[in-house]
């Protein structure tokens, strides 16, 4: 989960709320680049961290207090491998944009362990096997996973509240045309992207918020049972070219 101080407490938002919101501004992107299988591809970004499951394991820091994601340095490679296989019910696109986004995010975890590289090898013998079967060309498939990081990052960037003050420019990553973006709140609060890479001139995204007054629980118990009673505000944006 995604955790942020405020005034009140803390602002938590699951990590199934934020790859609903990188889902949303994928719907956005100007698709005339030819991305195809943008539907799979939209589905992959919205189910990508389903592998995360708030009301289930320890969530707590050493403090009592809820752990962002960040803190969290625990990895199952069983589990990361369950999740590859329920995206395969889904199809072979989005478990191929699933796989590589593991990948992506574990690659510099090398030599932590033998299971670790076992598995990272396997899913690499994996994705080249999907791309033949698909008959697609590895550019395709980075141009694809290219959109899903692209649009994984500027949700994050949205919801652990990292705009820049005084209306300055922060780096996203690289799109799936290979183009440099970057993205500033102005002082009307409206967020734009540089180069603007969507269809429409503006429109508004969103994520469901819950918020806890308590700052630290005994146990993540009791933090499941807070959430779950917790108020929820939906934190609204509204991109603007």
């Amino acid at each position: 989960m995604i955790v942020n101080l405020v005034d009140t407490g803390w602002e938590v938002i699951y990590h199934r709320a934020h790859a609903l919101l990188a889902a949303q501004i994928a719907g956005y992107w100007n698709l005339q680049a030819d991305i195809s299988y943008i539907v799979e591809i939209i589905s992959a970004i919205s189910h990508h961290d389903d592998l995360e499951k708030e009301w289930e394991g320890d969530h707590l820091s050493e403090a009592g207090a809820p752990l962002d994601f960040t803190l969290d340095g625990k990895l199952c490679v069983e589990d990361l491998r369950q999740h590859i296989n329920s995206a395969r019910y889904r199809s072979r696109w989005v478990a191929l944009l699933t796989a590589m986004h593991v990948s992506f995010l574990n690659e510099g975890r090398r030599k932590d362990s033998k299971d670790l590289d076992r598995f990272l090898d396997e899913l690499e013998q994996q994705q080249q096997a999907w791309l033949q079967e698909m008959s697609l060309e590895p550019a395709e498939a980075k141009q694809a996973y290219a959109l899903m990081r692209w649009c994984d990052r500027l949700s994050l960037i949205l919801c652990r509240r990292n705009l820049p003050e005084a209306q300055r420019s922060l780096e996203i990553t690289p799109g799936p045309d290979q183009q440099g973006y970057t993205v500033m709140q102005r002082a009307d609060k409206t967020v734009t992207v540089e180069p603007w890479p969507f269809k429409p001139p503006e429109f508004t995204v969103h994520v469901d918020a819950t918020y806890l007054k308590q700052i630290a629980f005994k146990d993540s118990q009791e933090l499941v049972e807070q959430l779950q009673s917790a108020p929820v505000k939906a934190l609204v944006w509204q991109l603007a070219k």
